[in-house]
Formats: C-alpha cells, structure tokens, sequence
C-alpha cells in the first residue's frame, strides 16, 4: 500500500505515538488525515499546522455513538489506524477492585475491535486497504507490574489475528504493531530506555508499504520477539520477576 495514496484515520492522534503517526503521514505525502481525539480542542495546533489535510474527529473508541458518527464522517479510508489505548499501569492482584482492568479492556480490546467492525466494510468499498493495530510487546508476555494491561493487549493480539483471517478476502491487510516502551506520558514512570513515538510510527508504516504483518519495533521488542519464538517459558520467567510493590 502506497501512503501517497492514502486516506488516513488515526485514534488518539494528539499526542504520544498518535500524533507521531500524523507527522509520519504526512512526512509521507498522505493524502487526507482523520484525528480521532476525545476532546476536538487538543487537535487545533494540528489544523492550524496543516489545514485541508487534517480533520478532527470527537472520537472516544468506547462510545459506540461517537464510532457510528466517524464512520460517517470518514466513509472514505483507506487506512484506519488504531492507536488509542489505556494504561493504569497496575497488577492483577495486588490492586483493589477490578476498575482498571475494565477500563483497560474496554478501550485496547473493546474499543479496538469495535472500530475493526465498525471501518471494515468501509475498507472494503474502498479497496480493501490497511488495518494498523497498536499492540505492544506485553502481547506476548505479561510484565506484572502493568498485569491487566498485559491481559488486554494479548486479548487485542489475538483479535488482531483474528480479524486479519475474517479480512482476507476482502483484501484487507491487519497489522499488528507491538512495540517495547515508548517515550509517551503511558510509560512516563518506566526507568528503563524507550523507543521514540516517531520511529514506532516509522516503523509501521514502513511495514504498511512493505506488506509486513507483524511488527516489532527498537531493540527491547525485537529482543522480546526473538526470546519468546526460542523459549517462550525463559521469557515468562525473566518478566515475573517484576513484582508490583
């Protein structure tokens, strides 16, 4: 897929890896951009930068009503994006009630499949185009110092092959992109060295135009991928010992 060609919707667009993916874009000529934000303020700086080529949507991805409207709205992609996610950065157990695992769920699964469903058929009557899933390394692994975040992105893992199966014969591509921490406010208090935003977006755009279905981004998420394809119990157990607490 040639991004020049593109008709781009991207979920959490205003900051962090989203907003990384819109100077990616249109570092790459895109076409028209669609900025998915719960709060169409946070985009101005965006439309004032780049006008006629980026258009705000009010778009949170656990409201149903707001995904029927941006269906609507941007009925002519070819690219949907699907960035946004929740983080609360807590343990399975050790944490009371069960409120952020929900909240977790809810946006990196729900949400995420929900625009899946929601932009399939409008790929389909736009060619069939590109589906991008933001995952993360923990996809594959639980780190249990951010457990149920774990959870919800190896559900997301999962429907993301899902999806690409029930997709295939529409000629859609489903990407998943699953890279290791990433210097954004989510993993703000992570000590320990983070990739750029920018070469996340780079790298799955990259595998976009490539035709590549799973990507792993700098050198913690290729190291992970790697371990976990050689010995997956090795990787388990080099991941537990970060104990919440």
């Amino acid at each position: 897929m040639q991004i020049d060609n593109a008709t781009a919707l991207v979920t959490g667009a205003n900051r962090g890896i989203g907003l990384a993916f819109v100077e990616c874009l249109i570092a790459h000529g895109v076409k028209k951009i669609y900025v998915g934000v719960r709060d169409l303020s946070s985009a101005n700086s965006l439309v004032s930068l780049y006008p006629g080529l980026v258009h705000p949507i009010a778009l949170d991805i656990t409201n149903q009503l707001q995904i029927d409207a941006a269906v609507n709205e941007a009925n002519d992609i070819t690219l949907l994006i699907n960035n946004a996610g929740a983080n609360s950065n807590t343990a399975l157990v050790a944490v009371d009630g069960l409120d952020n695992a929900r909240d977790e769920m809810e946006t990196n699964y729900f949400g995420t499949l929900s625009m899946c469903r929601a932009f399939a058929p409008i790929l389909k009557s736009n060619g069939g185009g590109t589906i991008v899933n933001v995952l993360s390394i923990l996809s594959l692994v639980n780190l249990p110092a951010s457990g149920s975040y774990s959870v919800s992105k190896a559900a997301a893992y999962s429907m993301n092959q899902g999806v690409r199966a029930e997709l295939a014969s529409q000629q859609t591509k489903v990407i998943g992109v699953m890279p290791g921490a990433v210097d954004t406010d989510m993993a703000k208090e992570f000590e320990g060295p983070k990739e750029k935003p920018l070469d996340v977006a780079e790298a799955a755009i990259k595998a976009v135009e490539d035709g590549v279905e799973d990507v792993f981004p700098g050198d913690m998420a290729q190291a992970v991928s790697q371990g976990h394809a050689q010995d997956a119990k090795a990787v388990e157990q080099e991941f537990s010992a970060y104990i919440p607490g």
